[in-house]
């Protein structure tokens, strides 16, 4: 035991051996800095730290940002992925939105942990945030994945995969689809033009559901389009560049901006508005290709008319002096040349008002594959637009006068929709229409009356000679101007012109 007055002797003995034994080890390091070089130091510290700490069955896989100077996928991918595994255990996340942003964007705030379940693993995310040192370095990012390591190979080859595969389900369900058109257009160095894409949220909302198409249509179109992107492996085998022509054919009116635009909400594929007519060589068409995106539908409207081929070479002046490079050979080797093959998924539309006047090389399948005809709005049509704008079945009684109608009357599915959309009141609507279809048939009569009175009058001008024929025509047009003269004549307050005999 130590007594009262012998206790600070003692501490003062402690403290003397403990300031002993710290100035050693001094003196030992700084020898061992001195005389023993940087990599056996290393590894004696290494050795000693594997030899002191308890084995662990945990393993980490480090999801950087970037693969060198590129994005890395994986961890973009698991950035989507993690979103959609915030619970309410989360502590904090982050939330943000864009205008081109049609819902609210999550992601993890760091330091956050979200445990993962998968095939019977348990796997746990963390996403560490390092601040730049400084101000010229970035911020350092990237995830932490923990797991068993027993189960390393079934994570490597099962989980990641499987979280690249959703991720990517992922941005195409949250997709915006975009319009794409050219602007800015400028000379480049080479005497050549460039432009550059701009772009805008697709707001069409139209759907195969609301398209007043044959059902047996729409439905080949849906089955053609789902048969096209999924057989990326079969395009490959069979040696073809993955991409589908479709050539959209009818009159004005019919729909065919309409259904671009539900293929491109239905497959969540942009669209490239690309105008013939503003290109100035094939080399910029080339340029065009390259600089749109995969998973993409390239449109070609009018081609009828937004070019004249004449000998192989699209010329833009009437005189048939070519005012331009850009050649028939350039465009098909653009739909299906060596230059078609530089992206995947790709779908070219073409739209035409007069399939006849298309150049035969274009209408060939492996250019225009499907040829679609957009017809008159059939009666099928007419009740799925009833029920679009008015929620009206086919128990109307207004319906079987609108069934014989449009069965004998070319009205477009434009024409009808206008007619519907001038009431909320499903009677006057519809009866508007009924007013508007009979007009059409009475206009058509009147149109096939003419037509058959300028025959006859062929027809007897060689029995009459041809002063009797010159008479007969003269009178006919001189009543046609007078009958066009009477709606100015009203509309002017004027009188009435007498019509000649």
């Amino acid at each position: 035991m130590f007594s009262a007055t012998g206790m600070p002797s003692a501490a003062s003995a402690v403290f003397s051996a403990y300031a002993s034994f710290a100035g050693t080890m001094m003196l030992v390091r700084s020898m061992a800095n001195d005389l023993v070089p940087a990599q056996v130091r290393s590894y004696i510290q290494s050795t000693l730290r594997y030899l002191f700490t308890p084995l662990s069955n945990k393993l980490t896989v480090v999801v950087d940002e970037h693969c060198g100077l590129t994005r890395n996928q994986v961890y973009d991918a698991s950035e989507v992925y993690l979103r959609t595994k915030i619970n309410p255990n989360t502590e904090r996340f982050k939330v943000g939105k864009t205008s081109r942003q049609r819902r609210l964007r999550v992601s993890l705030e760091k330091g956050e942990e979200i445990v993962d379940r998968f095939e019977n693993l348990q796997l746990q995310w963390r996403f560490v945030s390092i601040e730049p040192e400084n101000r010229h370095s970035g911020e350092k990012r990237f995830f932490e994945l923990s797991f068993n390591k027993k189960f390393k190979d079934r994570v490597l080859n099962n989980y990641l995969p499987f979280v690249l595969d959703k991720a990517k389900d992922i941005k195409d369900s949250e997709k915006v689809v975009k319009l794409y058109t050219r602007d800015c257009i400028f000379n480049d160095d080479e005497g050549g033009r460039c432009g550059v894409w701009g772009s805008i949220n697709l707001e069409h909302p139209a759907t195969f559901g609301t398209l007043a198409m044959e059902p047996e249509m729409k439905k080949a179109i849906i089955e053609d389009l789902d048969r096209f992107v999924r057989r990326k492996d079969f395009y490959k085998k069979v040696g073809k560049a993955w991409k589908r022509g479709y050539l959209l054919y009818g009159p004005p009116g019919t729909g065919k901006s309409s259904l671009i635009a539900a293929m491109a909400n239905y497959l969540k594929f942009d669209i490239y508005d690309l105008e013939l007519t503003s290109l100035y060589s094939n080399s910029e068409l080339r340029r065009i290709l390259v600089s749109t995106t995969n998973r993409s539908i390239i449109v070609i409207e009018d081609i009828d008319c937004s070019v004249e081929v004449h000998g192989r070479e699209i010329a833009g002046d009437v005189t048939g002096a070519s005012s331009t490079k850009l050649t028939l050979s350039g465009l098909l080797n653009f739909i299906d040349g060596l230059w078609s093959s530089c992206g995947d998924e790709r779908i070219i539309v073409f739209t035409t008002n007069h399939k006849h006047r298309i150049d035969p090389a274009l209408l060939r399948p492996g250019r225009m594959d499907m040829h679609i005809h957009m017809s008159y709005c059939t009666f099928q049509g007419f009740k799925l637009l009833a029920w679009n704008y008015l929620g009206v079945h086919g128990n109307h009684k207004l319906v079987p006068e609108i069934e014989g109608l449009i069965e004998n009357v070319n009205v477009t599915p434009a024409e009808v929709a206008e007619e519907l959309m001038k009431s909320e009141d499903t009677d006057m609507a519809l009866g508007g229409l009924v007013n508007f279809l009979k007009r059409k048939k009475m206009a058509a009569e009147e149109i096939n009356e003419e037509k058959c009175g300028n025959n006859g009058v062929e027809e007897s001008s060689s029995a009459e000679g041809e002063g009797a024929k010159r008479l007969k025509i003269d009178n006919i047009n001189i009543r046609r101007k007078s009958v066009r003269n009477i709606g100015r004549s009203l509309s002017r307050g004027g009188m009435l012109p007498r019509l000649p005999r």
